[in-house]
């Protein structure tokens, strides 16, 4: 668009998670006109900050403990653009995984409990760093690590491509990975990445994420664990930066109805909330799949859209937090487990000063969801007293069920492109056509490319 389009552009951004907020900055950067609608009182989406108030004291915490990675290529520009220090935010974790058993046949043995351990050689430069790491790791046979450096050489091969999508599983078998393998080292970053049960999950998607992990920069494998909650480190940053380019934000605003206002020389919008109506040149639709049905229904063009999105499927994310005295530590800021529900565990008196306090993450549909939440924080504190017995009963305790937390990044899963039937009417969200799965970086990929389209209108 030339200037003088700019200056006549109204640009209505539906939805203040990361996508949203990612479109509404790209565009008030370059001088649009751009109002974010948001439903809720609170920006960020699913990164956002929930306060848990125990004893008369209020605690900040994540609606779930969130991992980035190195190659979160535009995720870190953006946070970068809107002045956000990375060091001071994250701590950044050179690729490691401490996988420990919670079996509790162990204890009779006297086995260590750390049961895989792999660790990229930081001080050699990609690949020979994960090559290394894949030779010195501990709890694999020589066969099994063959195996595993024989599947990264393919992959590098065939560029991380494959000809048609099939379920992870099928393609770890295809793969000669064996069951420990995969148990150990695959099911848990696809669990991490993807958020979908192996039997399930899209191949296609899982090596977009390795590719990006394991073919650039060796920095781009770490582990980047944020120091604070999300919000203070996506949401308010994004929102400050929005309004510095006099964007506006309006919160608590649901829009009930979109409808088409097109003459000869015009194309536009009419949206409705229960109070109030705007009009609008272009439309950046950026709220959840669950939701996408119901708001685009009065617009006929985007019947196939609808129907396809009505169809998805979705995949929870628990997380435990746990209370213990203050001068509790564990060996490690970030660990795996086994042979529990309990998948990953994070300090969080290291991470971000909140002494005392474990987080544990429990991905993708189990068991899990049919238990109480106070009967799966006691099977999680059990689980936790196994491997570190200094741990014992949490002084409080708090379940975050995020129950639709990702759509499931299934094997060839339909997903809708940004640019619509609709003539400026743009799709944004983590689920839409980026080629990755249901993470931050998807998200922000989704803004960026519904801002650049508008652009280059």
């Amino acid at each position: 668009m030339n200037k003088a389009q700019i200056d006549n552009a109204k640009v209505a951004i539906i939805g203040g998670g990361i996508a949203g907020l990612t479109a509404a900055a790209t565009l008030a950067e370059r001088g649009y006109s751009v109002t974010l609608f948001e439903a809720s009182s609170q920006l960020g989406g699913r990164a956002r900050t929930v306060v848990v108030e125990n004893n008369n004291l209020m605690h900040l915490l994540d609606n779930g403990q969130h991992i980035l990675l190195g190659a979160y290529r535009e995720t870190l520009a953006l946070l970068k653009k809107i002045g956000v220090n990375e060091i001071t935010s994250f701590m950044r974790l050179p690729l490691q995984m401490n996988m420990q058993s919670a079996s509790v046949e162990l204890a009779s043995t006297n086995a260590t409990r750390s049961v895989f351990i792999l660790k990229a050689a930081h001080y050699l430069p990609a690949p020979l760093n994960l090559l290394f790491g894949f030779i010195a790791c501990r709890g694999l046979s020589i066969a099994e690590r063959l195996a595993a450096i024989q599947m990264m050489r393919t992959l590098k091969k065939t560029h991380y491509k494959i000809i048609s999508d099939i379920p992870l599983s099928k393609y770890l078998a295809d793969q000669k990975q064996s069951a420990r393998l995969i148990t150990m080292l695959w099911e848990p970053l696809c669990l991490a990445a993807l958020n979908t049960p192996l039997d399930k999950a899209s191949t296609r998607i899982f090596l977009n994420v390795l590719h990006d992990s394991f073919e650039g920069k060796k920095s781009a494998s770490d582990f980047l664990l944020p120091r604070s909650d999300l919000s203070q480190i996506l949401s308010q940053p994004l929102a400050r930066y929005i309004q510095s380019m006099h964007g506006t934000i309006k919160l608590n605003q649901r829009i009930r109805n979109i409808a088409e206002q097109n003459t000869a020389d015009k194309i536009g919008f009419i949206l409705k909330t229960s109070a109030e109506e705007f009009d609008f040149s272009h439309i950046v639709v950026a709220i959840s799949s669950a939701k996408v049905s119901a708001l685009l229904t009065t617009l006929p063009k985007l019947k196939q859209t609808v129907e396809h999105t009505e169809h998805y499927s979705f995949q929870p994310i628990y997380t435990v937090y746990l209370q213990y005295p203050l001068d509790t530590k564990l060996p490690c800021v970030m660990s795996g487990l086994t042979d529990s529900l309990s998948q990953w565990v994070f300090d969080r008196g290291q991470l971000c000063q909140q002494h005392g306090l474990i987080a544990v993450i429990i991905s993708a549909k189990g068991i899990h969801q049919k238990i109480t939440q106070d009967e799966l924080a006691l099977r999680v504190a059990r689980e936790l007293h196994v491997v570190y017995p200094q741990l014992q009963k949490p002084l409080w305790h708090k379940v975050i069920a995020e129950k639709r937390a990702t759509f499931s990044c299934d094997a060839n899963l339909y997903r809708p492109t940004h640019k619509t039937a609709q003539t400026n009417l743009f799709l944004a969200g983590d689920y839409t056509y980026a080629d990755y799965p249901a993470t931050i970086e998807g998200a922000v990929r989704s803004g960026l490319a519904c801002a650049t389209l508008i652009m280059n209108q």
